[in-house]
């Protein structure tokens, strides 16, 4: 699979930045939401290459809303990495569980993080 165009789902402007510049500077196109609700909205509309994907947000949470996107004919195809400041394994294990094929933890690490996406 060829990913060009990202979309990041992450509440704080500060780590959709970060994770932005990362992504930009690497050579994809990237858009970004600031919440669950809008990132699958956007996703359902834009059919992205990849969703990076926080899990703790206010309103609709990481989980809920890669479940609904993986329910989704739409947007079950598309792969989710999870990044999140959650870092227990058990938190990595219930990502995968919800249908993600990655997780990253917070602070992103940028070749970590390039690497899971070259991985894909």
């Amino acid at each position: 699979m060829s990913i060009k165009n990202i979309l990041v789902i992450d509440d704080s402007p500060t780590e959709r930045y970060i994770i932005a510049e990362i992504l930009i500077k690497a050579g994809y196109q990237v858009k970004t939401v600031e919440s669950a609700e809008a990132g699958i909205e956007k996703a359902r509309a834009e059919i992205p290459d990849l969703i990076l994907m926080d899990i703790v947000m206010p309103g609709l949470d990481g989980y809920r809303a890669t479940r609904m996107l993986m329910r989704d004919d739409r947007t079950r195809n598309i792969p989710i990495i999870v990044c999140t400041s959650k870092k227990q394994k058990t938190d990595m294990i219930w990502s995968l569980r919800q249908g993600a094929q990655g997780f990253v933890s917070k602070p992103v690490d940028a070749s970590e993080l390039l690497a899971k996406i070259a991985a894909l």
